[in-house]
């Protein structure tokens, strides 16, 4: 019976760790991004359409006038001269992601931006607008009702705003014209650069793909980048050798990060983040100035002016803070964390602390501040 639980108690043990080590894992398709297989940035010009009296003004965004005229001409309406008023129509710019391997006539997604003084896009229709990359080319066209996520709503005295109702969206609104010339099925060799570069990171994959397909195939060149040979991987189909490599899992090896954002005062620690132990004091100065100026006037009837005399109240007032708190040193992210909680401080005090902490060495980690 003794022998069976301790059978049990080694197969548990077994499962937990092989459970951690799954979790811990993460596809390659997640960690690298593979040589040729990218996206490319496309942008338009273009003019939003049927707007409800929010958009731009002629005199304070000229250049909506002069896309407009152009439009319309090319649609055989002569408009020289003429002066427009409208304020249903908005020059915006278009932009959108021409995914990798993207055929002529697939749709993509677009986003629309104002650039005038328009108040609104809820509600417009883009005009066909071409979409340009960066050598000049139009690579696909958009056009379609924009989708604003946001919304505005105003009277005499009061507005009121949620969103940006200036940008919005075009689900599948641009039509793909031209395709990206690139031949996957001509490379020799595959590179796979790493989102972010890691020298341990990059063995390890090394070693995976050689432990899957055969030693030799995977070489590692630097902490960024790993090269495949399809050759001694006994294939000539890079697309073949990728579909059997991404789904390969690995244990990515990251350095030691604290994120702190202070405009939010969120704060972010990695897995590996240690302190040392130390002692830290945090305390506060709070400053206060009250204006309280008094009106002096003179008798009824009697001559002088009235005055006005400044009254200030200043003061300044000493937060009774933490006193001298000891922050055990942390062998784990929990322990780090239970140490730093034990101060009892607010988060926008504790990126002070951290600051100063890592200030003085304690801190062994990467501090990021934004």
């Amino acid at each position: 019976m003794k022998q069976f639980r301790l059978f049990l108690l080694q197969v548990f043990a077994l499962v937990m760790l092989v459970a951690t080590a799954t979790e811990a894992s993460v596809r390659l398709k997640d960690l690298v991004e593979f040589d040729g297989v990218r996206g490319n940035d496309l942008l338009g010009y273009g003019l939003v359409v049927g707007l409800d009296g929010t958009g731009d003004g002629i005199r304070n965004s000229p250049f909506t006038e002069d896309i407009m005229s152009n439009i319309l001409e090319r649609l055989g309406v002569n408009v020289t001269g003429e002066q427009f008023r409208p304020r249903n129509v908005a020059a915006v710019i278009v932009t959108a992601t021409l995914p990798p391997f993207a055929r002529a006539g697939a749709r993509i997604d677009v986003t629309v931006s104002a650039i005038g003084d328009a108040s609104s896009l809820l509600g417009g229709t883009l005009v066909m607008t071409p979409l340009n990359g960066a050598d000049g080319q139009i690579y696909a066209v958009a056009q379609g009702t924009v989708i604003s996520g946001g919304v505005a709503a105003e009277g005499q005295a009061a507005r009121e705003t949620r969103g940006v109702p200036t940008s919005g969206s075009i689900p599948l609104g641009a039509r793909v014209e031209r395709e990206v010339e690139f031949d996957l099925s001509s490379l020799t060799r595959l590179r796979l650069a790493l989102r972010f570069p890691d020298f341990s990171t990059a063995h390890q994959i090394e070693h995976v793909i050689n432990s899957n397909l055969s030693k030799g195939v995977a070489t590692m060149i630097d902490s960024g980048t790993v090269v495949v040979d399809l050759a001694r991987a006994g294939t000539s189909s890079p697309a073949h050798l990728l579909a059997r490599i991404e789904n390969l899992r690995v244990a990515p090896q990251t350095r030691a990060r604290v994120v702190v954002d202070q405009r939010s005062g969120t704060i972010v620690m990695g897995a590996d983040v240690r302190i040392s132990r130390v002692a830290v004091a945090q305390g506060g100065l709070t400053l206060r100035v009250e204006e309280e100026p008094l009106v002096v006037q003179p008798n009824p009837f009697a001559e002088g002016e009235t005055v006005v005399v400044p009254r200030t109240r200043v003061g300044i007032e000493d937060a009774p803070g933490t006193g001298l708190a000891e922050v055990r040193g942390g062998t784990s992210l929990s322990e780090v964390v239970a140490g730093l909680n034990a101060l009892g401080v607010s988060p926008r005090d504790m990126i002070d602390i951290l600051n100063s902490v890592n200030a003085a060495g304690a801190l062994h980690a990467e501090l990021i501040v934004r």
